[in-house]
């Protein structure tokens, strides 16, 4: 304990237990050893200019592309950019696209538009394989 008492101590209002005193509530196992056997299943993503259908204004062009690895982990092609605009309009859709959803749910979309009206960027976001990752290393 941070005080040198028995049961739990209290920072700012908040309860703080002992590692050993937390239980999952559904197992009754400690939440630790549970914590550790946990695992989610998460896409590798590719996000690639499909088509732009107006004027290209920002310099990117069909094919462009960025990956999402390891549930948080952005790339861009060495030597290549990619329209600040056109990330800000996929990264919400994202985390879904990398979770398995009904195929009627409209997340389950492909297609991603750049919020653009002059350029008409169509992206595409496609899944590149699978990784199950424990579950606490997520952010």
């Amino acid at each position: 304990m941070l005080d040198g008492s028995s049961g739990p101590s209290s920072i700012g209002g908040y309860c703080l237990l002992e590692q050993e005193d937390v239980m999952d509530e559904m197992t009754g196992e400690n939440a630790d050893n549970t914590a550790a056997q946990r695992r989610t299943e998460l896409s590798d993503l590719r996000v690639v200019v499909d088509r732009i259908e107006g004027r290209s204004v920002c310099g990117l062009r069909p094919g462009d592309s960025f990956d999402v690895t390891c549930s948080s982990r952005l790339s861009i092609p060495a030597g290549r950019h990619f329209c600040l605009y056109a990330l800000s309009a996929v990264l919400p859709l994202l985390p879904a696209a990398q979770r398995s959803v009904d195929p009627d749910d409209w997340l389950a979309s492909d297609e991603v538009a750049c919020p653009d009206p002059e350029e008409r960027l169509i992206m595409r976001i496609e899944r590149t394989g699978r990784r199950s990752i424990p579950t606490e290393d997520l952010t």
